[in-house]
């Protein structure tokens, strides 16, 4: 049934993974201000005094965090399967851990360019990811406790 509790889930983690495409996440200014460092799910862009310096495509970042969003639409149809499910749960945590150590590669490449003894930013999109993994998580914690319930109804019979 797609208004179970899990389903809500499920469309959170697709909505929050959708969101990563449009928030930055993680920025870095220069103590003087003049150099400025921007990673999004699409591209890291380094401008200085106002001008693009590098751009670097980060497109890994946003097809990862896309996919775990169609994995976790697509999981809320299969709620006849929740074996599958809950596989599908398994395989969006992995996509978007995949996500978040992208982010933290490029985010210490980046650091490596712009002052290394400043810190950078974490932004939204960066705990919007968290969040994902989060919803995921539950989504999965009540499929699991769905195919308990299940299964101990079969044993009844």
């Amino acid at each position: 049934m797609i208004q179970r509790i899990q389903s809500i889930f499920l469309l959170l983690t697709a909505l929050v993974m959708i969101s990563v495409l449009f928030l930055p996440l993680w920025d870095k200014t220069s103590a003087d201000g003049s150099e400025f460092i921007s990673l999004t799910a699409i591209e890291m862009v380094y401008l200085e005094q106002g001008e693009v310096v590098t751009q670097q495509p980060t497109y890994y970042i946003g097809m990862l965090a896309g996919l775990a969003a169609i994995v976790a639409l697509f999981s809320i149809f299969q709620f006849k399967n929740r074996l599958r499910q809950m596989q599908l749960g398994a395989l969006n945590s992995l996509l978007m851990g995949g996500s978040l150590g992208l982010t933290y590669y490029y985010t210490t490449k980046a650091n490596a360019l712009l002052e290394p003894s400043i810190q950078g930013n974490f932004l939204a999109g960066f705990y919007v990811i968290a969040a994902g993994l989060f919803f995921n998580l539950l989504a999965n914690r009540f499929i699991r406790k769905d195919e308990k319930l299940v299964r101990s109804a079969d044993r009844i019979r």
